[in-house]
């Protein structure tokens, strides 16, 4: 049976810790701007200095992310993305550079794929887990089960709002890192990532040993820095796929953007160390 790298993932987590700094943790859609040059914007980014690469399963109704990934995403599936696509850009992303690569996929696709089916083939091509965004912990039990079995991560995400007995009920069923929406709403560079953020992973902290990352409004150095200073991990997203967007399909020029990119962030969450 294969199994996936939910060690390495936790392993990355640990050694950035070790250099008392936060990881960087990139998120790209699978087909975007198609599968090839999604892949090669995923390796551009861990060149670049990502220690962890999530892949996004393109979906036609995003609750958590805002207009920029939606543009990405539509884009994908117009160009007829399907998850044998996330698939392969996750064994390929693994393969180029040997780091850790999820994905993030609301739990519809999966249901529909089927558990065992979908954590089977993730395990296969090396991921290290799922990010599931809208999956209650309540009704997790049948993914949990083969995900485990499978060598597999499971990240629930926590928010702002969750409050002290539901974030232990949440963290308690979670493996390789939680997943910190820094605010309440949708993903998208912000000006300021603030104080909900820190107090969130605080509270978060003190039900879990596992690392908190902090994501949702996260676009630049700076901001890197300052999520850093109080985070295991920072996520950024919309700031990548921005990049890709505003390169307007030259691919050489998006590949430059993103790994610069991914290198100014990188530079930031090391300042503090």
């Amino acid at each position: 049976m294969t199994t996936g790298n939910i060690h390495l993932l936790s392993d990355t987590l640990a050694a950035a810790k070790a250099e008392n700094r936060a990881a960087l943790v990139a998120y790209l859609p699978a087909g975007f701007p198609t599968v090839d040059g999604g892949i090669e914007a995923i390796k551009a980014v861990f060149d670049g200095g990502a220690d962890v690469v999530e892949v996004g399963l393109p979906h036609s109704d995003p609750v958590l992310d805002g207009p920029v990934i939606q543009t990405a995403d539509d884009i994908a599936l117009r160009g007829g993305v399907r998850i044998a696509d996330v698939m392969r850009t996750v064994k390929e992303a693994h393969a180029a550079t040997g780091k850790p690569v999820l994905v993030m996929t609301y739990w519809n696709p999966i249901d529909r794929y089927g558990v065992e089916r979908f954590t089977e083939e993730l395990a296969a091509a090396g991921g290290a887990g799922c990010i599931l965004p809208d999956l209650p912990v309540q009704e997790s039990a049948l993914w949990r089960e083969h995900a485990d079995k499978h060598g597999l991560a499971t990240v629930f995400v926590v928010a702002p709002s969750s409050k002290d007995a539901r974030l232990a009920t949440i963290t308690a069923a979670g493996s390789g890192f939680v997943y910190a929406a820094s605010l309440m709403g949708v993903t998208g560079t912000r000006a300021s990532v603030g104080a909900e953020a820190a107090d969130l992973v605080r509270r978060t902290r003190a039900t879990t040993d596992l690392p908190v990352c902090v994501g949702l409004g996260v676009s630049d150095a700076e901001q890197a820095r300052e999520v850093a200073d109080f985070a295991d991990g920072v996520i950024v997203g919309s700031a990548f796929v921005k990049r890709i967007l505003d390169a307007d399909g030259d691919q050489a020029a998006a590949l430059k953007a993103v790994r610069e990119l991914a290198a100014e962030l990188a530079a930031g969450v090391r300042r503090g160390a």
